[in-house]
Parts: C-alpha cells; sequence; structure tokens
C-alpha cells in the first residue's frame, strides 16, 4: 500500500481534511521538544490551522531520547493522520512537523534554536524531563544536568539544550524567543523559567542575565484526551484513507489550550485555532483541577464499586452521572473565582458531554491509580474552601469515601493498588479513620469533626450499598 506522504495528498479521499496551505511556503519557525503524541495532536494541529493564514510557523521537532517518532514521519515528509473522536470519527491530516530531529543529529538541534527564524521553542517532554527535584527546582546533582554543567559536548538533558541554544543565539547577536512549556504541570513556565537560569547562573552568569531580559517563559495549561495509538487505529486510518500511515494519533474532539500573554517577541496568532491567551492561566488551571479532575476521581472510585469499567460507562449510570452534575455544579463551581472569558456553566457542559463520548475508552482503575497524591488537589482544596466558607460538605465528602472504600476492598481481596503510598494505604485497610490520619494526604482535614463526620456518613452509605451515595445528594 502507498504511505502518506506529500507526493500522495492528492490520492486521499475528499472526506480526509488535508494541510490548507502550500507545505513548500512554510518557514519553521517553531523548534518542539518531546513530539510524542500529545503533542502531534493537540499543538502541532493549532499550528497547522494557523499554517494556512501564516506560514511562518512551521514546526522542527526534536526527539532527544527516541529515534521511533522520527523514523515514522521523516519518509512521510513529517505528515501523520489525527483521528478525531467524536460521534462520527473524523479523520485530518497535520502538516505543520516539517522534520523530526534526534539526539543524534546535535549540530542541526542547535542549527534550530539558533535559527533567526525561530522565534519560540515549545516541549512537551513530562515532569522527569524537567530534572526537578522534590521541591520543583533544578536539581543540580541530576546525572544529565551535571554531565552537561560539566561540559559535555552534545547536552544530555533538555535544559541543557536550552541553554545551549541560547548561549549560541546571543554569539550571533540575535534576539532572545519565547520557551513555552505545554506539560501538564503546575506552574510550568514558572518552573521551566527557573530552571533554565539556575543552568545558566552555573555556566555564565552575563548569559544568565542576558536570558532574563529577552526570554520570556509563559505559563500554560493544555486539556484534550489522547489515547495511545494501536493497530486498531492503524486500520482504522488505513481503511479511511486507503494509505500506510506509520504513527496516526487519535484525540477527542475537545481540545483547551491556555497561554499567558508573556511573549518576547511576536506572539502566534493561534487564537485562529482556539487557543486562549490570558493573563490568568491559574484561574483555568484551578477549574481544571476542580471541575474535570475531582469528579473524574468521583467517577472512577464510585464507578468502580458499581461494577464499571469506562467514564463513558459510569455516565450511562443515570443516577451516578446526575450526583456527579450536581457536585460539580452545586459544591465545586461556588469553590472557584473564573477567569475573564471563561463561563463555568459552559464549561461544565463542555465536561460532561467529554465524560459521555463513547468513542473514548478512557479506563476508571487507570484514573484511580494514586489517589493519595491526586486527592488532595482534586477534591481536598475544593472540600477546605467549602468548609472555611460553611457551605454543606455531605456530596464533597463521597469521593473521599469512595477511595477509602477502594482501598478497603483491595485490602479485602488480598489484590494491590497503584500509589506510591501503596504499603500504608493497605496496611490500614478497612480503617478508615487511621487513613484520614495521614497527615501528607489529609493535613489539618483529619481534625475537623464536621470532616471526619461527613466522611463517615459516606463510608457507611458505600459499604450498606454502592449506590448509597444517591441518599447524600
Amino acid at each position: 500500500m502507498t504511505r502518506l506522504t506529500n507526493a500522495a495528498l492528492g490520492a486521499l479521499p475528499a472526506d480526509i481534511a488535508t494541510p490548507a496551505y502550500d507545505r513548500a511556503a512554510v518557514t519553521p519557525g517553531v523548534v518542539h521538544f518531546g513530539p510524542g503524541a500529545f503533542h502531534r495532536a493537540h499543538q502541532a494541529a493549532a499550528f497547522d490551522t494557523l499554517l494556512a493564514q501564516d506560514p511562518r510557523w512551521g514546526i522542527t521537532g526534536v526527539s532527544l531520547n527516541s529515534t521511533s517518532v522520527a523514523e515514522a514521519l521523516n519518509p512521510q515528509d513529517g505528515l501523520y493522520t489525527l483521528a478525531l473522536l467524536d460521534a462520527e470519527t473524523r479523520f485530518r491530516v497535520i502538516g505543520s512537523i516539517g522534520r523530526v530531529l534526534t539526539g543524534g543529529e546535535p549540530d542541526r538541534i542547535l542549527s534550530a534554536l539558533s535559527s533567526p527564524d525561530t522565534r519560540l521553542v515549545t516541549l512537551t517532554i513530562t515532569e522527569k524531563g524537567y530534572t526537578l527535584d522534590g521541591g520543583g527546582v533544578l536539581d543540580l546533582s541530576h546525572p544529565a544536568i551535571a554531565a552537561d554543567l560539566a561540559g559535555s559536548t552534545t547536552p544530555k538533558s533538555a535544559i541543557g539544550w536550552l541553554v545551549a541554544g541560547l548561549m549560541e543565539r546571543r554569539r550571533a547577536g540575535l534576539p532572545g524567543l519565547t520557551i513555552l512549556s505545554c506539560d501538564n504541570l503546575a506552574e510550568n513556565g514558572r518552573k521551566l523559567g527557573a530552571a533554565v537560569h539556575a543552568f545558566a547562573r552555573e555556566r555564565d552568569p552575563d548569559l544568565a542575565r542576558w536570558i532574563e531580559d529577552g526570554v520570556r517563559f509563559p505559563n500554560a495549561m493544555v486539556d484534550s484526551i489522547t489515547p495511545a495509538t494501536d493497530d486498531a487505529l492503524r486500520d482504522r486510518v488505513r481503511s479511511a484513507t486507503g494509505l500506510e500511515d506509520a504513527w496516526p494519533i487519535q484525540r477527542e474532539a475537545f481540545t483547551q489550550w491556555v497561554i499567558e500573554d508573556d511573549f518576547a517577541g511576536e506572539r502566534p496568532a493561534l487564537d485562529v485555532a482556539g487557543v486562549t491567551f490570558t493573563d490568568d492561566v491559574h484561574g483555568y488551571e484551578a477549574a481544571k483541577l476542580r471541575l474535570l479532575n475531582g469528579p473524574h476521581s468521583t467517577l472512577a472510585y464510585l464507578g468502580l464499586g458499581l461494577g464499571h469499567a469506562t467514564v463513558a460507562q459510569a455516565m450511562a449510570d443515570t443516577t451516578l452521572a446526575r450526583f456527579v452534575e450536581r457536585l460539580m455544579r452545586e459544591d465545586i463551581a461556588p469553590s472557584l473565582t473564573p477567569p475573564s472569558g471563561l463561563d463555568l456553566s459552559g464549561y461544565i457542559a463542555a465536561i460532561l458531554r467529554r465524560f459521555a463520548n463513547t468513542a473514548i475508552e478512557h479506563k476508571l482503575s487507570q484514573i484511580a491509580w494514586d489517589g493519595s497524591q491526586k486527592l488532595p488537589y482534586r477534591i481536598l482544596d475544593t472540600l477546605r474552601d467549602a468548609v472555611a466558607a460553611g457551605r454543606p460538605i455531605d456530596r464533597l465528602a463521597v469521593p473521599v469515601a469512595a477511595w477509602l472504600r477502594f482501598i478497603a476492598a483491595a485490602a479485602a481481596s488480598g489484590s494491590t493498588i497503584t500509589d506510591p503510598m501503596r504499603d500504608a494505604l493497605l496496611e490500614r485497610g478497612s480503617d478508615w479513620r487511621a487513613i484520614l490520619a495521614l497527615r501528607p494526604v489529609f493535613g489539618d482535614l483529619a481534625d475537623d469533626p464536621a470532616f471526619v463526620a461527613a466522611v463517615g456518613r459516606a463510608y457507611d452509605a458505600l459499604a450498606a450499598d454502592p449506590a448509597g451515595y444517591a441518599a447524600l445528594g
């Protein structure tokens, strides 16, 4: 079968969207570290839309630790198929990535970073790629950072590469640029900027001052469910396009990208692709954390207790879906001060539609991982606000109790859970009061009689009946 390439675009069926611009006229204005599935499903698709109006924002991908993406995309001229999973699946060929460089091409990476055409560097390298310590600052003892600071010929870390590129730009008399983290990391821009500054100070204090004056690190948040590519997707894409695609990508139709409006130079007009520029990324982050992630965990722990396997199956349970909507609208939303431009009611409605999307198989068992790390931010902060404001907390206590029941069930059956505090949790098993006493999770909430009583009522209701939450709200 013919492989997807520039030459094959004309053979695609009419219902397959293709780049709405002349790819030969595109200039690479973006360098992206970590061109994995999420970037290609999300940011690269946004730039693909922008290129139809402004050809100066093509992407050069950089994959430091793997050659697989380069081996898949470079023979396809950087093209790949994006499947948008909704009531009806749509297919779109993305053309914004011109080439993917690997760690074995250091000269080309440095040339891309120091090109006069490059105005933006973006990253999706996962939290560990930032080489931060437990306090969220650059870990100078990290082997890759230590090697780079010792004068490694070729940088081993993303931070080392960023500083090397900035050093070359300064040497060439070029201006600074904007470096934009797109990873799911709170205050991602601030943390990235602090890491780059810390590295530069160790390497060259004058360079650090130049970075301080001319480089910007805006915060950002991103949101879109991106299931992994599998053989079923490859078969669907092959059937729909009539072409062989080595690495198609899939995601839900919904996408959100919010960027702090703090750029060193020209800002790409990504508004045309639905991107939001704001001075309050934190407000959007808080809304996502509480209104999306909190209900996700609620669905996971309650849904698993009821025998459901996926988010969509849990949402098909009308009693559970109704409970979650009331939790969002009546208990979580009052804890938020939305930033300008964010309509909480509309945002809640959009999240509920996403949860009910049967085209996405989002497993509750996976969402249930790491509850001791997730619940403090997804649920407990909202609970603290409700307690402080004197609002009812019975519904908010339910996901906490459902998590406790989840632990008790695992302990009783002798099975395990995925959680960094697994041993401490399973030792306590059904002694929910002992789990509430774990300060790293609950802090001072465990000292609040109203909170403990509300959790106890919910725990007893769920112990008597997995659907017993319904009587609590």
